[in-house]
């Protein structure tokens, strides 16, 4: 006899430091726990590879990426004694079975030929479908054959119990109809893990007393639980009620082997039907923290679709607030969805983006002549927009020379196009926002006071990503999801040093931050899950978490310094408002009065 063929894996200087035999029909191999050969490396998929063996060789076929054998990239191969596989960062060498005498040895025949054949069938059609359903049909029809069994059912376990799962009645007629099955085995087969053959169950010593052999009359039974990796997924039973001694020792062995290769590829489609639904639920939870296109399960974000919902039935002028990147467009856009506008256009300008000189001909219009370029005569976005809504990104980079006209717009609803002096009506509402602070920029005389009134009717604010909570795993694997099934790459989720570098990073960015960098991950990503190293984001560590004094101290320290702005520095009256004694406003200034970056110096 023969042992089985091996890998061996190699490390510097192609000395071997692992060796992985192939002791199934099929292997799998990949970084999953469930492979038969399970490497770790970077650039190895899930389930990367499977390896088929028979007596007379092997064969190695890619389930994911190009593997690398003998520095070419291949889909199939034929493995040879001494070929070298690369899967990823990983050098496997390929090494043949070592012949060893066994005098129990007996010749080959014709009637294992053909069982090796059908075996090789049975491999190859249990690969072509991780439909669950389908495959245990495939099994146990299989199953059914080369034992010549008349019927069989497949049960997989369910909460500690085996449950029908598929069926073969006498003819081979699917459908679990009156079946006469035997609890007791079952239970004996379940408990030892071990197979069982009974001849005659009527006659059996142990069993021809069991309530079920008796009602169903039960001849021959053989009955073969379903176990990968020490786990049991459930058991085959095969039966004939009218024929005794029909299953032998041999029938057992090939039930055995036939269950063992089915195992696997029972396991792999119930894990692939378990990411499925996993990506199905997660698919309806986004859905049901969707507001649109706005998705968050935040309070603010919470508060801020309430209002969203409020504001949307009026007609009144709305100013967004928010810092860059957390998706102000996006509110305008719901805000004109769910108006009664929805149907007429969404107009947006970036006031800050377009030159002072240009600003005025794209928001009024202008007739031709007007101005050196100006050979057409041409509507503004205030036209445009007509009978919808318009939009005003960064309303607080417009000059003050136009912030004049636009809040004669406003008050008017009438526009004139630059070298016109005919004015027409426009029936649009007006949605603005900006990252700036338009009533400090009203102090400083950048913003005037009369139109920050006329625009900020009602305010939306959105808070920055850092103050979402959990928001930002649930916008991450939104992203992740997107754009993966976009560029085709798999990827099934991140890993955990990447959910807790996306917790604790500041995303100065925010939502435009995120998104921009799952795109860069998913490009140089090389395994299954996306790392805090793919998204550039350092990994969670003692020295970036600040002690809990140390953290309410700071917050303390802010917290005062906004009281005494609001209060104009009077510390009296910041002392009464936060339940403190003067003298504690005190020291907080004195101790932070030395410390340049303190907002208290």
């Amino acid at each position: 006899m023969s042992q089985p063929f091996t890998f061996l894996e190699l490390g510097p200087g192609d000395v071997a430091r692992g060796t992985y035999p192939l002791e199934k029909m099929v292997c799998s191999i990949g970084t999953d726990a469930l492979c038969d050969i399970r490497l770790k490396g970077r650039g190895i998929e899930s389930v990367h590879a499977q390896v088929r063996s028979t007596p007379k060789g092997a064969t190695i076929e890619s389930m994911a990426e190009r593997i690398v054998i003998n520095g070419r990239r291949v889909d199939h191969h034929v493995l040879q004694p001494g070929d070298i596989i690369d899967i990823g960062t990983v050098r496997l060498r390929f090494q043949a079975p070592v012949k060893v005498r066994d005098s129990t040895m007996r010749p080959a025949h014709g009637a294992g030929i053909g069982l090796l054949t059908m075996l090789a069938r049975f491999s190859e059609s249990l690969s072509g479908t991780w439909d669950v359903d389908r495959l245990l049909e495939t099994m146990l029809d299989a199953i059914i054959d080369a034992t010549h069994a008349s019927r069989g059912v497949v049960m997989l376990m369910v909460d500690g119990k085996p449950q029908v799962r598929v069926a073969r009645q006498d003819g081979g007629k699917p459908g679990q109809g009156n079946l006469a099955l035997s609890d007791s085995i079952i239970a004996r087969v379940v408990q030892n893990r071990t197979p069982e053959v009974v001849s005659d169950a009527l006659n059996h010593a142990e069993f021809q007393a069991a309530q079920s052999v008796m009602d169903f009359k039960i001849c021959s039974v053989l009955c073969v639980p379903l176990l990968n990796r020490g786990d049991l997924l459930g058991v085959i039973y095969l039966g004939n009620d009218n024929v005794v001694n029909l299953f032998t020792e041999e029938s057992r062995e090939v039930a055995v082997v036939f269950a063992a290769q089915a195992a696997m590829a029972v396991r792999n489609a119930l894990l692939i039907n378990d990411l499925q639904l996993n990506n199905q639920s997660l698919t309806q939870q986004i859905e049901r923290m969707n507001f649109g296109s706005l998705i968050g399960a935040s309070d603010s974000m919470k508060e801020l679709f309430r209002r969203v919902e409020k504001v949307a039935a009026t007609d009144i002028s709305v100013l967004i607030t928010g810092e860059t990147g957390t998706g102000k467009e996006l509110v305008a856009s719901e805000v004109h969805r769910r108006s009664g506008r929805a149907k007429g256009p969404f107009v947006a300008i970036n006031c800050g983006a377009i030159p002072e000189n240009l600003l005025e001909s794209e928001l009024f219009g202008h007739v031709r002549g007007a101005f050196t370029g100006a050979v057409t005569t041409r509507d503004g976005k205030f036209q445009a927009a007509h009978g919808g809504t318009l939009f005003l990104d960064e309303i607080g980079e417009m000059p003050l020379s136009l912030q004049v006209k636009l809040l004669r717009v406003l008050e008017d609803r009438k526009v004139v196009r630059v070298g016109e002096h005919a004015a027409k009506e426009i029936d649009i509402r007006v949605v603005a926002a900006t990252n700036r602070d338009l009533a400090a920029e009203v102090k400083a005389g950048r913003f005037r006071e009369d139109l920050y009134y006329r625009l900020n009717v009602v305010r939306l604010h959105l808070a920055p990503l850092r103050e979402r909570g959990d928001d930002v795993v649930l916008l991450a694997r939104y992203f992740l999801k997107r754009y993966a099934e976009e560029m085709a790459v798999r990827v099934r989720g991140f890993a955990d040093d990447a959910l807790r570098s996306l917790h604790l990073h500041q995303w100065p960015g925010n939502i435009r931050e995120l998104e921009n960098r799952i795109k860069k991950a998913l490009i140089f990503c090389e395994g299954a899950e996306v790392t805090a190293a793919d998204l550039e984001l350092a990994p969670l560590n003692a020295d970036r978490i600040e002690p809990l004094t140390d953290a309410k101290e700071a917050f303390a320290r802010t917290y005062v310094h906004k009281i005494l702005e609001i209060n104009g520095g009077n510390r009296t009256q910041t002392a009464k408002d936060l339940g403190v004694d003067v003298r504690t406003i005190y020291r907080y200034i004195e101790r932070e009065k030395d410390d340049p970056e303190s907002p208290l110096s």
